[in-house]
């Protein structure tokens, strides 16, 4: 078999494979396996399936990803979260679908704390969706801004999908970090203004919120200003060449289980509450068809 045909004949197979919903990541290595082999014979194949597979996964940069997700599962479990959450509200809730751009604005802000699409969405929506549910938001509406908001999390640093790409490609984490500001800061205003046109042309789908007094608006932003500071000090950090990603990731998530002992949020109820997120957690990531769920 030429090379020209065995890449012809593994395209065809991973789209296949791909088509009976094979994951993603097993339709790649098994196609790549065994092209390998009917290239280069199965010693071969077998080398560079061990070599390469310990090789992605011993990179020192991969501890950025535990580190990140420890700093946010920690900000939610501690209520960090809700914090951010209400200071958004206090700023935006007047609006016309003002819950829904405050639920975007908390995701913005805890996507830079998480790094991960499927813990913003899980952490906002359990905090967002009854709140939205209590004042009378259309479901659509509720449920699509979770779901838009959730996506930031891939876009809006520290993305774990950036860390993922850049340790492949080799390219600088930094850099992708800094790349993604500004596209995560534009589909952040750009969620909120499909939010208001929305709550424009069917006012019931998205009501306004009570007005807060400007007062209470900048106390309840000085509430969450810890952990803003600490997203600014992990990112800025690295961006400012203080540190490396690595170490804004330690530096990160130890300031947040400081932050969370200073204020006497590590409880054991808490640890067990951490316990049930994680595993909700765990089961929306596992979960192909997420319709089907209560």
């Amino acid at each position: 078999m030429t090379p020209i045909t065995a890449g012809i004949v593994g395209i065809v197979c991973l789209f296949v494979l791909l088509i009976l919903r094979t994951p993603v990541a097993f339709a790649m290595l098994a196609t790549g396996f065994f092209g390998y082999w009917a290239l280069e014979g199965l010693r071969s194949a077998g080398g560079v399936l061990l070599t390469e597979s310990y090789s992605a996964v011993a990179s020192y940069n991969l501890i950025i990803v535990p580190m990140f997700v420890l700093l946010g599962n920690i900000s939610a479990v501690a209520g960090f979260s809700r914090g951010l959450y209400d200071a958004a509200f206090a700023w935006v809730g007047r609006f016309k679908g003002g819950l829904a751009s405050a639920s975007v604005l908390g995701c913005a802000v805890f996507a830079a704390v998480s790094g991960s699409s499927v813990a913003t969405a899980v952490t906002l929506g359990r905090v967002a969706l009854p709140e939205m549910r209590r004042l009378g938001y259309a479901p659509s509406l509720s449920t699509g801004a979770i779901a838009a908001g959730g996506t930031l999390g891939f876009l809006i640093p520290p993305s774990t999908g950036f860390v993922l790409y850049a340790i492949l490609t080799e390219e600088s984490i930094g850099r992708l970090f800094i790349a993604g500001i500004l596209p995560g800061l534009l589909l952040t205003a750009l969620f909120m203004i499909a939010i208001w046109t929305v709550a424009t042309l069917d006012p019931k789908a998205g009501p306004r919120g009570e007005p807060v007094p400007i007062r209470q608006r900048f106390r309840v932003l000085g509430q969450a200003g810890p952990l803003l500071a600490i997203i600014f000090i992990s990112i800025g950090g690295i961006y400012a060449g203080v540190f490396t990603p690595v170490e804004a990731s330690g530096i990160g998530a130890a300031l947040v289980i400081l932050l969370a002992v200073a204020r006497r949020r590590l409880t054991w109820a808490g640890f067990r509450g951490g316990a049930e997120y994680s595993r909700h957690l765990g089961d929306a990531l596992h979960d192909r068809d997420w319709r089907q769920r209560p």
